[in-house]
């Protein structure tokens, strides 16, 4: 039997003009002027992502990666990390796009800022075809939050227009350094020192997964300043220049890159400081808060990003299974091929709509910083939208393989490297063990559960009968969130991971249904909700399976 090839591979795309959800949140979201400009935008973006940034994406995780130059001719340190110039290229169109910029200042078109949604938007986009890049990204985000909202106006002058540069001066990508070798999740046994000396912070120690070490231009950086007490609380946070004004380094270093399974794109290196000149970010005792700030942020990247990785196998799985003719048609044409598409249909569906109202929740948060109070609802949601995307991306990393057969596990395919990027999702920003005890601490601390639950009944109580299976799980949930209250500290963690995935699920249906989506919702009820809680699952009618697959 001939070997099928991938003859639709390089056929022109663009990530955006083929995706009718991610336009119709576009419209609906957006002011009409910035969302007719956004269009157009994103119609541009989505072409290059999908073109030469794809093309680039596979040369750097194949033969290109970021490879460390610890020494410079002359035998002096320098610790350089030298990427590809397909990497360069992508960096700077992406920032002058204005991915991180026009978050905090003006789009020229426009004469106003832009939001997180657009931002995301992007994102989304960009995940499609590079998420290792995505990272550093996302590092830069959150760099940026943080000296926006807590810098001192010094800093925020000095630093702030490198950051969100968008081709205008000179790009200082940014970075997050939190881990260390002793701590990982436990942050609060950090002990990189900060030390005040002739006028100025010096940071002793060293960061053991530091990523987009050597091509950020500043990092943000939890230290612990002397006589600072033990545990987070101790914690200060610094923004530490990766060179000092003549150009040399900062009296830093990078031990090694790491060799990771994916993402191979974003440099991840162990950072040791011995003296770096470092400014304070905001107020001395409040730095680990800041961070778990920034940290939220980030989690919705990651969830922007699992979603991207979503929609690129679904959508891969489907040319493919529209091309690849066997016994006699296409295999789309199989029942069983047709539900493992029905399926990740009506689920990609429901998670974009899901992380895109989060998206816009946050920004209402972010607009309005002297009405916004934490009630963890917010937390709450980023926990739960965090951990199921990302685990969802891993499963349909791995169902685009299989409906791929031999050919999905062949590099020649986008479906291997989907799979390896997709697996860090779970573990940056915190795994689903570190999500599930965040979770029951939003419980304990503000009452999240009922919150949820009362939110969760408001907004049904709006919808018609085609909300009636959302209704039912709703008060099995309640019924399950009492039974965890009586539970001993130590059970409630051995629960709570199923139960969370209780509660976005019931959370993507009613998405679903508050968008009129009612043939997904009655797929997504029967192969998700019923399953979910103790029922066989549903069979949907072959007419609704039709509806899904043909967009309609």
């Amino acid at each position: 039997m001939p070997v099928l090839q991938p003859t639709r591979q390089n056929e022109t795309r663009n990530f955006f003009t083929e995706d009718p959800l991610i336009q119709e949140l576009i419209r609906t979201h957006l002011p009409p002027d910035f969302a007719s400009w956004a269009e157009a935008e994103l119609t541009e973006f989505g072409g290059v992502c999908a073109g030469v940034i794809d093309e680039r994406a596979r040369h750097t995780d194949r033969e290109g990666q970021p490879r460390l130059v610890p020494y410079d001719r002359y035998g002096d340190e320098q610790s350089k990390v030298e990427v590809n110039e397909g990497y360069r290229q992508t960096a700077a169109y992406t920032y002058g796009k204005g991915i991180v910029g026009y978050v905090h200042k003006d789009i020229p078109a426009l004469g106003r800022k832009g939001n997180y949604f657009y931002s995301f938007a992007q994102g989304y986009v960009l995940s499609q075809s590079e998420p290792g890049f995505y990272c550093p990204v996302t590092l830069t985000m959150a760099t940026a939050y943080l000296l926006d909202r807590y810098g001192s106006t010094e800093l925020k002058d000095r630093f702030l227009p490198h950051v969100l540069s968008t081709g205008d001066t000179e790009l200082y990508e940014g970075a997050t350094f939190l881990t260390e070798r002793q701590g990982g999740s436990d942050v609060g046994a950090n002990e990189t020192r900060a030390v005040y000396e002739n006028g100025s912070w010096r940071l002793y120690g060293e960061k053991y997964f530091a990523s987009n070490a050597g091509t950020c231009g500043v990092a943000t950086v939890l230290a612990r300043p002397e006589g600072a007490p033990e545990g987070s609380k101790g914690l200060a946070l610094f923004l530490v220049p990766w060179h000092r004004e003549d150009g040399g380094l900062n009296s830093l270093k990078i031990r090694r890159l790491k060799d990771k399974l994916g993402v191979r794109a974003v440099p991840s290196g162990e950072v040791e400081f011995s003296g770096s000149e470092a400014y304070i970010i905001g107020e001395k005792d409040r730095g680990f808060y800041y961070m778990m700030e920034a940290l939220n942020l980030s989690r919705i990247c990651n969830a922007v990003a699992s979603v991207g990785i979503m929609r690129r196998a679904y959508s891969e799985a489907k040319r493919y299974a529209e091309d690849r003719h066997a016994f006699g048609g296409p295999i789309i044409q199989y029942p069983m091929v047709q539900d493992s598409l029905v399926k990740m249909n009506v689920r990609l569906e429901a998670q974009t709509r899901a992380v895109f109202e989060l998206v816009r929740e946050f920004d209402e948060w972010y607009a309005n910083p002297e009405a916004a109070r934490d009630d963890g609802m917010l937390r709450l949601m980023i926990a739960l939208v965090k951990a199921e995307t990302a685990d969802q991306a891993i499963h349909f990393s791995h169902e685009a393989i299989e409906l791929h057969g031999g050919n999905g596990y062949i590099e020649d395919f986008v479906t291997p490297r989907l799979l390896r990027d997709a697996q860090v999702l779970t573990v940056w920003e915190g795994t689903a063990n570190i999500l599930g005890l965040e979770v029951l601490r939003l419980f304990g601390k503000f009452d999240t559960a009922t919150a949820f639950l009362t939110r969760m009944q408001n907004e049904l109580g709006e919808l018609g009968k085609q909300a009636d299976p959302i209704r039912y799980g709703l008060n099995r949930l309640s019924g399950e969130l009492r039974d965890l209250a009586d539970l001993e500290p130590a059970e409630q963690t051995r629960v709570i991971k199923p139960l969370q995935k209780k509660m976005i699920a019931l959370y993507e249906a009613l998405t679903l249904a508050k968008a009129g989506s009612s043939t997904a919702l009655r797929i997504y009820a029967d192969a998700f909700l019923r399953p979910l809680f103790g029922e066989k699952e549903g069979r949907w009618s072959l007419e609704d399976g039709q509806k899904v697959l043909q967009g309609r």
